[in-house]
């Protein structure tokens, strides 16, 4: 399993959110490169970068802090926040982005996500957010009516390779992951799973790691200290044999 750190951006700067509430912002680093260079060094080999001012408001407001990380590191990086058209899509891979996630425009443009996917393939990766059980859009902000597992089943239908599904209760929370929704979308469907909220500690690590699931993002609890990055990469190994 891999471990999958992440870089929240608002305004160029690594932040973090409480439960996507942009009214809660901790600003935890001014140059966003930097951190993902000690990323590097830790040993990771992906990052997780979600533009939080796209995902609120469809700008490119941090493109060029995105262009930085990859410039000075070797981190395969994927990139969600504000990916509404091809447009976006293109001009991220035009810069050496590995991976482009989906999230609002998966839902409110169907078409869209299917161009893409046709278009770029495996480099496509769908962001489901999950609040009480439904698929969350615009930067959490708004709850569609959609069921989680009946979505999962429609892009797994159409052809989508990987997803990354949050908790929103969970995430920044340090209060643990949702192991049972993890559990049931990794037993439900063939895509990779990444697990992404609350991911808190070495223990939803280990619990991960055994369910074989493809990846498990950190944020908060590598910023505070309370996982080591290092360890959590060694501990998804070992755990996953």
């Amino acid at each position: 399993m891999y471990i999958i750190p992440a870089i929240d951006l608002i305004g160029g700067k690594a932040v973090r959110l409480m439960k996507g509430d942009y009214n809660k912002v901790t600003v935890y680093n001014d140059e966003p490169a930097e951190v993902a260079k000690q990323f590097e060094a830790a040993g990771a080999k992906l990052l997780h970068v979600v533009d939080l001012d796209g995902a609120k408001d469809g700008t490119t407001a941090n493109f060029d802090t995105v262009k930085r990380i990859i410039d000075t590191t070797g981190l395969s990086v994927e990139i969600g926040g504000g990916v509404r058209d091809i447009e976006r899509v293109k001009k991220y891979v035009d810069i050496g982005v590995d991976r482009i996630i989906i999230g609002t425009a998966a839902v409110t443009d169907p078409e869209f996500l299917e161009e893409a996917v046709k278009l770029y393939g495996e480099r496509i990766v769908v962001g489901v957010d999950v609040k009480d059980g439904y698929v969350a859009i615009k930067g959490w902000l708004e709850t569609s009516e959609l069921a989680c597992f009946d979505f999962c089943e429609k892009l797994a239908a159409m052809g989508v390779k990987t997803v990354i599904c949050t908790d929103i209760s969970k995430d920044g929370m340090m209060s643990g992951t949702n192991l049972e929704l993890y559990r049931e979308l990794s037993g439900r469907f063939g895509m990779n799973i990444i697990a992404s909220g609350g991911v808190s500690s070495l223990d939803d690590v280990r619990s991960l790691a055994r369910m074989d699931i493809y990846g498990a993002i950190l944020g908060k609890a590598l910023y505070t200290g309370a996982v080591d990055l290092a360890d959590a990469i060694a501990e998804a190994g070992r755990s996953a044999e």
